[in-house]
């Protein structure tokens, strides 16, 4: 089970006009979002990467506007462990838990949380928030992480695993969120 001080969140490479692309877009902004609004409210650190935003160009608006106070970690590798700034960063936090979300669900999410399980960490990659050019890619991707470990969840299912109860005092706020 996740829990709340052992997890931290990872958004990957919503940029640009890729980002236009996805598969279930409005679904994939709108659930990343939650996200980041959720890992807010329960003091769940989050990283950030792009991948060569001089390239694709810089995150969405409707999320980078989220992540205020948190510095992009620019990447050119496919997984966010190919920069070592990001495995500065997530080695600091010291967390056991990663929460990723973002795109492209074929390309840099499976190839960053093959690296996260092969460094020790249990991954849980958020099935709605993440999406690929071809809804093909992205279940091709989703069946494979599962398939070699990663924890496969959605946005709903994740926030009320971290809360546990309804009698957490976040409860309302994150309620909310989803509804």
């Amino acid at each position: 089970m996740l829990e709340i001080q052992d997890c931290c969140l990872v958004v990957v490479d919503v940029q640009g006009k890729l980002a236009q692309l996805m598969v279930d877009k409005d679904a994939l902004f709108k659930n990343i979002q939650i996200l980041i609004q959720a890992a807010r409210l329960l003091e769940i650190p989050l990283l950030w990467c792009q991948q060569v935003p001089q390239a694709l160009g810089p995150t969405v608006p409707e999320i980078a506007a989220l992540l205020t106070g948190v510095e992009p970690i620019d990447k050119a590798s496919f997984s966010c462990c190919g920069q070592e700034q990001f495995n500065a960063q997530l080695n600091t936090l010291g967390k056991e838990q990663v929460l990723l979300c973002g795109i492209e669900t074929h390309v840099c999410i499976y190839q960053t949380a093959m690296d996260l399980m092969e460094g020790g960490l249990d991954v849980t990659v958020l099935a709605d928030a993440v999406s690929s050019r071809t809804a093909q890619n992205r279940h091709i991707a989703l069946t494979r992480l599962a398939a070699e470990g990663a924890h496969v969840s959605s946005t709903e299912m994740v926030l009320f695993e971290l809360l546990k109860t309804a009698q957490h005092p976040r409860f309302r706020d994150i309620a909310k969120l989803v509804k």
